[in-house]
C-alpha cells in the first residue's frame, strides 16, 4: 500500500469524520474506501450524455421509473443479437456484422444500466420489492 497524502478542503473531511463516527468505522479507513468505490463506478466510463441521462432518472415519477425497470431489449434484437454472438463464436461473423453486434451490445449495457439505476432510485423511495 502506499502512503500517498491529500489534501482536502476542511468541509469534505467534517463531513467524513462524522460518517465515519456514525458507522463506527475509522476515517482513513472510510475514505480510502469510498475512494475506491468512487474510481471504480461505471458512472466514470460514461459519457457526459449518459451521465446526464441517469442524474435525470431522478426527477421521473415512480410510474415511469417502474417502466424503465420493467424495460426489455424487442425481441428482434435479442435474437439478432443471439444469431451474431453464434457467428462471432463460429469465428463467420463479417466485419459489418460485428459492428452491428457491438451498437447492440452498448444498447444493451445502457438498457441494463437505465434500468439498475431505476431500481436503485425505487428502493431509495420506499419500494421493498424491485424485482
Amino acid at each position: 500500500m502506499s502512503d500517498y497524502v491529500i489534501s482536502i478542503p476542511e468541509a469534505l473531511y467534517d463531513k467524513a469524520r462524522r460518517l465515519a463516527e456514525a458507522q463506527s468505522e475509522n476515517i482513513d479507513d472510510l475514505i480510502r474506501i469510498r475512494l475506491e468505490n468512487a474510481l471504480d463506478n461505471p458512472r466514470m466510463a460514461l459519457v457526459q450524455d449518459e451521465r446526464d441521462e441517469l442524474k435525470a432518472l431522478a426527477f421521473l415519477s415512480d410510474d415511469a421509473l417502474w417502466t424503465i425497470a420493467c424495460e426489455q431489449m424487442p425481441e428482434s434484437k435479442q435474437l439478432l443479437m443471439q444469431s451474431l454472438m453464434d457467428k462471432n463464436n463460429a469465428g463467420t461473423i463479417t466485419d459489418e456484422e460485428h459492428q452491428q453486434l457491438g451498437h447492440l451490445v452498448e444498447q444493451g449495457q445502457r438498457l441494463t444500466l437505465r434500468k439498475a439505476e431505476a431500481m436503485k432510485l425505487l428502493l431509495g423511495r420506499g419500494y421493498k420489492d424491485v424485482s
